[in-house]
């Protein structure tokens, strides 16, 4: 019997090539106000969701690095779009852009204000934007903030930017309850995917991994 050989070993699933490209993530640069982003011509997604929704973890656990995304004790404490760039070493692909948190009743009423206006401003006008994950804890739904930005994005939607609704922390969930929770946010967004996301048991990772890059490759295979 022969051994086999390296080249005899299946090639990697798409989904495992997806996740290798997304753990090349680091950070690019952060920006408290849209004049401060820099322009580029890459693809960007841009990641959305109250302050306690899991949005670190889940940028975390996608890429898989522990601290890229910065999970701070204090909800609401990111105050500005931070800018993580994809691709091999010495180049670029992709640009991923984590929006500050919103709806935590402790930020200041004027702070509220001004990081809702950044973040409209920029989903409306950020002309390289190709798709956004929303995360959402089930067991909250989405709420009045969520309806808002989704009407915010609507045109765009339409126009064809992709929409990602990720249901965080779907582990606290039994089947039942999570199936509730698919058909309830499927309705609220009417026209965006939806899928249960857990970091703790990886559930959604592979998927929401594929997502991206057929987001920003719409033309290639990974």
């Amino acid at each position: 019997m022969t051994r086999p050989t390296a080249s005899s070993a299946p090639p990697p699933s798409a989904a495992a090539q997806a996740l290798a490209w997304l753990h090349t993530a680091r950070f690019m640069t952060t920006a408290p106000r849209l004049e401060h982003l820099p322009p580029h011509e890459f693809p960007e997604v841009a990641f959305v969701g109250r302050s306690n929704a899991g949005k670190s973890t889940c940028i975390n656990t996608l890429t898989q690095q522990k601290r890229l995304a910065f999970a701070s004790k204090t909800p609401g404490r990111t105050q500005a779009i931070n800018l993580f760039a994809l691709g091999k070493q010495g180049g670029v692909d992709a640009v991923l852009a984590d929006l500050p948190g919103y709806g935590y009743a402790a930020v200041p009423r004027q702070d509220k204000i001004r990081w809702q206006q950044v973040m409209a401003n920029y989903l409306v006008t950020r002309e390289n934007l190709r798709g956004v994950v929303m995360l959402c804890d089930p067991r909250h739904g989405l709420t009045e903030l969520d309806e808002i930005l989704l009407e915010v994005i609507r045109p765009r939607i339409e126009q064809g930017l992709a929409l990602l609704v990720l249901l965080t922390k779907a582990d606290k969930l039994n089947r039942a309850e999570a199936n509730k929770a698919l058909s309830i946010a499927r309705l609220q967004t009417a026209g965006g995917t939806v899928k249960l996301f857990s970091a703790l048991k990886r559930q959604g990772v592979e998927d929401t991994a594929l997502l991206l890059w057929q987001w920003t490759h719409p033309s290639e295979a990974p």
